[in-house]
């Protein structure tokens, strides 16, 4: 919101709503209009325009029977409204009620900060089904939206006294989202950089599998509709070091038989299934305490969680997996191979 003073006035108001019916005997009416004692088991409020209405002080429905509030216009007179949007369980009583009620008036009041108002107090022409119902009542388009606003969000479990304000523009969001993509690209380039120095081919290799990784990994965010928050892009980070390291066992397995005399295609096929059970063993003991902060945690720590356990299943699928068929696709086709570029295989 651009304007404070209405982001502080929206953020210390609490709004509830209640469905009541109205009180329509002789006494009732006879209290709302000389303001006299009102009968037992009935509360005085009063409309917008300072008319009394009488209402029992049985609650039919609550606001946590609301599942959307949006702002609208009536159909009929085209004055500002809010449209509502009953759960199951509300839609069902709303429905009983207005059919058993036909005839009688049913008043819909808001609640804030303790004080309650009476929005509108219609008559019950039919049965109302469907879960949907609508308010108006002298309105104008700003109330309907605030009043839409305060429905949606519930009402807070205390008033809120601001003790410190302060006005944050979206450039430092933007700053922040960038200085995060820049850590995840320069991390990426890193670590490509020294496979591809280290272990010559197999580090290139392992470099594909590893932009194949991320690819995975925010696809999978993407299918989740998740927000991409800072933790999250500090997990990411995280998940290329860890996604790296699982090459890097396989790799070394590699140089290992080389180094005790396997051939070549021998070398590869050991080393790819002799260092899975290292890489399960390492990832699922990580994984298990990526649940726990998932399991445990809130907030930003949930967010970091969620990327961290999505990155190890991503990453033992391209790691293993797509690596070792990259490998394949261009050592498979030739029958005698003599060597693999894997760097330098020291021997004692």
């Amino acid at each position: 919101m651009q304007d404070t003073a209405k982001a502080k006035d929206i953020l210390g108001r609490t709004a509830t709503l209640e469905i009541r019916m109205v009180d329509d005997s002789a006494e009732a009416r006879s209290a709302e209009n000389s303001n006299g004692v009102v009968p037992f088991g009935t509360e005085r409020f009063l409309e917008r325009n300072g008319q009394a209405v009488i209402v029992k002080k049985q609650v039919i429905l609550t606001g946590e029977n609301l599942t959307d509030a949006q702002p609208g216009f009536d159909t009929q007179n085209q004055e500002a409204a809010v449209h509502l949007t009953l759960d199951a369980k509300g839609a069902r009583i709303f429905k009983d009620v207005t059919r058993e009620s036909v005839g009688k008036r049913m008043a819909i009041l808001l609640f804030e900060k303790g004080k309650g108002e009476v929005v509108t107090a219609p008559v019950i022409r039919s049965e109302i089904g469907g879960g949907r119902v609508q308010i108006s009542g002298r309105m104008t388009t700003v109330e309907a939206n605030d009043t839409a606003l305060l429905l949606r969000a519930g009402s807070l479990a205390a008033p809120m006294e601001i003790i410190e304000e302060r006005t944050i523009g979206p450039s430092l969001g933007a700053e922040n989202i960038a200085k995060g993509f820049n850590s995840v690209t320069w991390g990426f380039v890193a670590v490509t950089a020294f496979m591809c120095v280290y272990y010559m081919l197999f580090g290139v290799i392992s470099s594909v599998a590893l932009a194949v990784n991320l690819l995975l990994l925010v696809a999978v965010l993407s299918m989740l509709q998740a927000t991409l928050t800072l933790p999250g892009m500090a997990a990411m980070a995280l998940v290329l070091g860890m996604a790296i390291d699982a090459n890097v066992l396989i790799n070394e397995r590699v140089r290992e038989e080389l180094r005790n005399g396997a051939a070549p295609q021998s070398a590869i096929h050991a080393g790819y299934d002799r260092a899975w059970a290292t890489i399960l063993d390492s990832n699922v003991t990580t994984l298990i305490a990526g649940l726990a902060l998932l399991a445990f945690g809130s907030g930003p720590v949930r967010g970091f969680a969620v990327v961290h356990c999505l990155g190890i299943l991503t990453s033992m699928f391209s790691a293993v997996f797509f690596s070792r068929g990259l490998v394949n696709l261009w050592y498979g086709r030739q029958k005698k191979l003599q060597s693999v570029s894997i760097g330098t295989v020291w021997r004692a």
